[in-house]
């Protein structure tokens, strides 16, 4: 444990990697005294296609970039790297995109560095035995799972917390990557290991999960500097001109997070509830009283399937018929689209789904717009969803003469809507979707956990 008087400086260059590190920020950071880099490379917000296919959200280019930036600082120094989440969903396949690019860098800076891979990906044997064994537990609002869900998974990570992280660097460790983990963790891992207070720890971890999210940004900026003690930590934004304030600071518990005061991580419970901010300087805020409640220790699951396949077709319209009533449009198009697949597909169809979103009134929501104007213009998506790519499509195909001029009571003349593309439809090739919301119980937080080495040394002499 720390004494009163010390802290362990913890450098967070963006909220996920590739999307954008600054040179000069990490470069003021390690000038600060940054001990450690940590950041997260990836989550479940953009869907569960990246860890069902097993690839990035980000380009290689964007990764390689804000990786080298990184190492490149970081190196000289022994500054030690922790990446979690590799690849946005941090299954094997993510993993091993990011850790080829760590290859690639390495090659080209000509150094060594000792690099670790945390495997969080299970096999489907692993969660059925677990599930077998009563250790797999439904999350709100699922029941148990059923083995038939499991099989159907294309990919299954356990979020991972920060004890296989304290392992690797214990091991000398100088970069990490990590697959699934939580967000927090992979933050909260080294100050924890330096003997930093356990609420502190995770605290900072959740607060500066985003980076520069949880501060105000008067211009651009990407990350925030931690220093961690035993009661307490401060966090400032690494650029010079943007702040930290007590709301934005407080506020940062509420982000996809339910209780603003509770936060569940693997083997505890954070609890803020008696925390106080304090503005120690325009720029820098001071949090007290985090506390750690340990729990019985804990793996998220996540598990993404296919669900169907997709074709997609977009028409603009302006015509002022439509746009004084967007909702009835809505609700005649989709009457008519579902009766023309039915009369001219009929069963074999088969279970199919079509939506329409229309962007410039209520696309995102969904709720029926009240008291407001026409707008000058919407755009209409119209989505089919079937079990076959081709069905899909030949839905769409179906559909097209109406989605293109289907008429209103009102008008008196074909209305004609603008289509964007010839051909009109796009395949968007299968759905995924989350299908487990389950935690699994273990006895040691490196129990699911496979740790491999990378030999950088036979890896430069082949290259």
């Amino acid at each position: 444990m720390l004494n009163k008087e010390e802290h362990v400086t913890v450098l967070v260059p963006t909220g996920s990697l590739g999307a954008g590190v600054r040179a000069e920020e990490v470069a003021r950071g390690i000038a600060l005294g940054a001990q450690v880099i940590a950041a997260d490379g990836g989550s479940t917000d953009s869907g569960a296609a990246y860890l069902a296919m097993g690839k990035p959200k980000y380009n290689s280019g964007a990764i390689k970039r804000d990786l080298s930036i990184i190492i490149e600082a970081a190196w000289p120094r022994r500054i030690p790297i922790l990446i979690g989440t590799c690849g946005q969903a941090g299954g094997d396949g993510n993993l091993d995109s990011v850790r080829d690019i760590v290859l690639e860098i390495v090659r080209e800076q000509g150094i060594d560095p000792k690099v670790a891979l945390l495997r969080s990906e299970l096999t489907h044997d692993q969660v059925r035995s677990a599930n077998d064994q009563g250790r797999v537990r439904p999350l709100p609002p699922l029941g148990p799972l059923e083995n038939a869900t499991i099989n159907k998974c294309d990919h299954i990570v356990a979020a991972l917390g920060p004890e296989p992280f304290i392992a690797a660097l214990e091991a000398g460790a100088d970069i990490v990557l990590a697959g699934r983990t939580t967000d927090t963790a992979v933050i909260a891992a080294f100050p924890l290991m330096r003997g930093a207070g356990d609420g502190a720890c995770w605290h900072a971890g959740k607060t500066a999960e985003c980076g520069a999210v949880c501060t105000v940004r008067d211009e651009p900026g990407s990350g925030v500097l931690l220093r961690i003690g035993r009661d307490s930590f401060e966090i400032e934004p690494l650029s010079a001109v943007n702040r930290a304030t007590t709301h934005s600071i407080s506020a940062h518990m509420l982000y996809e997070n339910s209780d603003p005061f509770r936060l569940i991580e693997p083997g505890g419970i954070l609890d803020v509830s008696e925390a106080e901010y304090a503005q120690i300087d325009p720029r820098t805020v001071r949090v007290t009283g985090s506390v750690w409640r340990p729990m019985p220790y804990t793996y998220k699951l996540e598990g993404a399937a296919r669900h169907g396949y997709q074709t997609i077709m977009l028409v603009g319209i302006q015509d002022p018929v439509v746009l004084r009533d967007l909702d009835a449009f809505e609700n005649r198009m989709h009457a008519a689209l579902m009766s023309r697949v039915h009369d001219t597909i009929g069963p074999a169809a088969g279970d199919f789904h079509i939506s329409l979103r229309i962007y410039g009134w209520n696309a995102v929501s969904g709720i029926p717009v009240e008291n407001s104007p026409p707008p000058r213009e919407v755009g209409v998506l119209f989505v089919a969803t079937a079990e076959t790519q081709d069905m899909a499509t030949q839905i769409a195909k179906a559909c097209n003469p109406y989605f293109f001029h289907m008429l209103m009571p009102a008008h008196r003349e074909m209305p004609s809507y603008a289509f964007p593309f010839s051909p009109s439809y796009v395949p968007r090739g299968p759905v995924y979707e989350f299908v487990l919301n389950h935690v699994l119980e273990v006895d040691d937080p490196l129990d699911l956990v496979r740790t491999e080495w990378l030999d950088l040394t036979a890896e430069l002499e082949s290259a």
